[in-house]
């Protein structure tokens, strides 16, 4: 979700909704759904949604054409919809990404009236999720981070948890039963009126793009791409981050269990055999499947394992990360995609590479130097050939590369940044 700047009386809603469940954790919210159809929270919905853009859902709508006729009339509409219990969610639009191991992602996109909806949903529960959730769950989580969850599994196995279960799901975000979900749901809101909007949204068509457009009923699941899925899916999850807690505290099993949304590792400290049958129990109690070959015990001190996209690696310092091989695969073959472009001009090959390249190194700043610098190597070897391509040269241009002529010159950007050459550290950066 965008990070602007959430208006006061939101705010204020959003504390007295956090401290109301951390004071009482069995406490059950029953007065929620006029909060969903308040009208300031439906323009700072409507805010947050333009602000993380996107494509537009089945009914082709886009932000240009609703701020044409107005956003007013369509908050208007919603409004009254929603008070008066006609709301009805529309289709959603099945697309598929690039997965980085290989494969495609299936991503669903709501239409944009539904985002909107789906974001007052969030602002109101996530508070109240957000009091029961675990420290060691990391993703989807305001002021939470990959980063995070990569220091916590560092720490673990520097403090002796060297044996991991490193855990695979299977299309996980696919896969979540309704019935067990809604149950979860219910565990903390019995306002009818906001199960019954859940349930909508979790129920609403998927239209196929590769099936001729047709919309079938979704019957499991919550779509990636949806405003409220890494919500649910975290509270899903929640039930398997709680149970291997209290386990611990009555000392049936040992370890942690970090978790960044579907992807997760335990570590103990002994080889985890009744941490692994538990692990196997339990997802089949959630209704969902662990990935056969993918999910595996190891030691880390005698294999390496790869989390978040990191190859986490025992030396005979303390642990260290690098790239995973499909990640860095993934990296170069973006950047040989980004660079096969001969029409563009060298400014707007920079500008494009810029952006992709501070992304990935802020991603990636954890990661051991010489990994990042072969990458610069890697751009530097593709423009000097792009820039041949582009004037038919027999030869890569290395010229283009001498003497840092790339970065100091062009202003080309570094996958890793020289201690003397990083910005200061912002207050609070994690």
């Amino acid at each position: 979700m965008a990070t602007l700047g959430t208006p006061t009386k939101i705010r204020e809603l959003q504390r007295a909704l956090y401290l109301r469940a951390k004071k009482e954790p069995k406490f059950r919210f029953y007065a929620l759904y006029d909060k969903v159809c308040r009208p300031d929270i439906l323009v700072h919905a409507y805010a947050l949604a333009k602000a993380n853009g996107g494509a537009p859902g089945p009914d082709g709508m886009t932000f240009e054409m609703i701020e044409a006729n107005g956003a007013t009339a369509l908050l208007e509409e919603l409004h009254h919809e929603l008070k008066a219990k006609m709301y009805r969610p529309g289709p959603v639009r099945r697309v598929y990404i690039p997965k980085l191991s290989g494969g495609e992602r299936p991503l669903g996109i709501p239409n944009i009236r539904d985002r909107i909806v789906q974001t007052t949903l969030k602002l109101v529960l996530e508070p109240i999720f957000e009091a029961d959730f675990e420290p060691d769950s990391y993703g989807f989580r305001p002021k939470r981070s990959a980063h995070q969850a990569l220091r916590a599994m560092r720490e673990a196995l520097e403090q002796g948890m060297g044996w991991v279960i490193d855990a695979d799901l299977s299309a996980y975000f696919d896969t979540i039963p309704h019935d067990h979900l809604m149950k979860a749901v219910a565990e903390r809101v019995v306002d009818g009126a906001v199960l019954a909007l859940i349930k909508r949204f979790l129920e609403a068509p998927i239209v196929q793009e590769r099936e001729g457009g047709h919309p079938r009923q979704n019957r499991q699941g919550t779509p990636q791409g949806g405003v409220i899925s890494p919500l649910l899916a975290n509270l899903y999850l929640h039930l398997l981050d709680r149970n291997f807690r209290r386990r611990v505290e009555r000392g049936e099993l040992a370890g942690q269990l970090i978790r960044y949304a579907d992807d997760f590792a335990v570590l103990t400290p002994r080889k985890p055999d009744k941490e692994m049958a538990w692990v196997e129990k339990i997802v089949g109690r959630l209704g969902l499947v662990l990935h056969p070959e993918k999910t595996r015990i190891l030691n880390a001190r005698k294999e390496d394992f790869a989390f978040l996209g990191h190859q986490v690696r025992w030396r005979y310092r303390p642990y260290v990360f690098d790239l995973a091989g499909k990640t860095a695969k993934r990296i170069r073959d973006e950047i040989r995609r980004r660079t096969r472009r001969t029409w563009m001009s060298l400014e707007a090959m920079i500008a494009d590479l810029n952006g992709y390249i501070r992304g990935a190194r802020n991603y990636f700043r954890q990661v051991r130097p010489r990994a990042l610098a072969d990458l610069d190597y890697f751009v530097q070897q593709r423009m000097a050939r792009w820039w041949a391509r582009k004037h038919a040269l027999r030869r890569p241009a290395w010229s283009l590369t001498h003497r840092g002529t790339l970065y100091g010159q062009h202003g080309l950007e570094r996958f890793y940044l020289p201690r003397a050459l990083r910005p200061a550290p912002s207050r609070g950066t994690t």
